[in-house]
């Protein structure tokens, strides 16, 4: 089974300088839950990897992104597609842990759960943290300009990087990468 890898805030839902701190703020952005669906269908893995340090801060628990999460898997199955498994890092950008992007913790986490590896597969972000993440372990990475991502190609400019793909969203992104 193929794997793709997605990032949540920015990618999935609508992203928020002040953190998705609720399930009523947790917004999907038009066409990714119908995405998601249509990745399922075509025999996809979907796993999403999130940096999430909203709980380390104390702005939402681990009940607040339980719920949110629960959102997001009903929404997709609603849809006709799941998401088999949501790999996040609570810890704070300083922790110096493994799993936050753009360490590749949470990579290897997924690889451990599913028992395959995820060289080669597609690894859909908006933020430079996301495509390092990516390219570090071997995926391929795909930048989509919602949330951080019409920055994260200006800052791309004159870099190695910007050879990556690049689409308007994830709905756009899955239809070009579902006839690769």
């Amino acid at each position: 089974m193929k794997t793709i890898v997605l990032d949540r805030d920015g990618v999935i839902n609508e992203d928020s300088e002040s953190y998705i701190k609720s399930v009523d703020e947790f917004l999907p952005i038009p066409g990714s839950i119908e995405s998601i669906a249509q990745l399922s269908k075509a025999g996809f893995r979907v796993v999403v990897a999130t940096n999430q340090s909203g709980l380390a801060r104390g702005f939402f628990d681990e009940h607040v992104l339980s719920d949110m999460h629960h959102k997001l898997c009903s929404m997709a199955e609603d849809a006709g597609g799941k998401i088999d498994g949501i790999f996040y890092c609570p810890h704070l950008p300083d922790a110096n842990c493994e799993c936050r992007k753009p360490k590749t913790g949470m990579l290897q986490q997924i690889e451990y759960e599913f028992g395959d590896k995820l060289a080669h597969s597609f690894f859909v972000g908006d933020s430079l943290k996301d495509l390092e993440a990516a390219l570090a372990f071997g995926c391929k990475p795909v930048l989509v300009r919602t949330g951080k991502g019409i920055d994260t190609e200006k800052a791309l400019i004159g870099n190695s990087l910007l050879s990556i793909p690049v689409f308007d969203n994830l709905a756009i992104a899955v239809k070009k990468l579902l006839v690769l």
